[in-house]
Formats: C-alpha cells, structure tokens, sequence
C-alpha cells in the first residue's frame, strides 16, 4: 500500500510525479529543485542559495508526511557543476548537523528548469 503525499509548501512537481511516496514505514521524496512557490520561481543567488531552497523543500515535504529532516536516510544529490560541491556541502551539512545520512552525489548535465541541483531523499516515518 502506498499513499501519496502532496503540500503546497515545497516545490511542486513539475511533471507527472508525487511529490513523494509513503509505503512501508519510508517516505520516499522526489528530486526536489530550488522552486520557491511563494514567487512561483526558481531561486536566485546561486549553488548555495538554490541548496538552501532545495532542502526547504524537502523538509515541507517531510513534514507534510509526518517525518523529518532527522529521519532522512538517504539522499541523491544532482549537480550541474560538480565545482559547487564544496558550497553545497556547506549548506547541506546545515540541514544535517548530526548523523548525515548516506548520500551520493554526481553531475549531470541539465536539471529542470535550469536549476543548478536536485535532490531527491528517503526518509523513515
């Protein structure tokens, strides 16, 4: 059983997708981009700004589902430039103090709406 979970909060989707998924105890979020919905637009100000936006997202998400940042056990991590690693790590590490969770990250060479990083993230309940 699965049950989708939806919030006006994050990023909407921008394709045929859940914002995430919850079945067996896990919350499964969606690669999540640096759209704000409050100016129905992708962040400014660059790798740290759009990182910062991205895990907003994914939080809003979480807690719309019932978890939390601090329950995240995986992430996948998406960049354009893999010269932003180190500024996105920076802000990343912000959102997870404590306990990191497992995560890769790769580059690749186009994300929607020429956002500079996605994020996609498997959370417990």
């Amino acid at each position: 059983m699965k049950t989708v979970i939806t919030t006006d909060v994050g990023g909407r989707p921008v394709g045929p997708y859940s914002q995430a998924i919850r079945a067996n105890g896990l919350i499964f979020v969606s690669g999540q981009i640096p759209f704000d919905p409050e100016i129905d637009a992708i962040v400014d100000g660059g790798i740290a700004a759009q990182t910062d936006r991205v895990l907003r997202n994914v939080a809003a998400i979480l807690t719309a589902a019932g978890s939390s940042m601090d329950k995240v056990v995986r992430c996948n991590v998406f960049l354009t430039n893999m010269s932003d690693f180190s500024s996105m790590n920076e802000v990343y590490a912000t959102f997870f103090p404590e306990n990191p969770p497992a995560r890769t990250t790769v580059a690749v060479a186009q994300l929607p709406k020429d956002a500079l990083i996605e994020i996609q993230a498997t959370a417990v309940e």
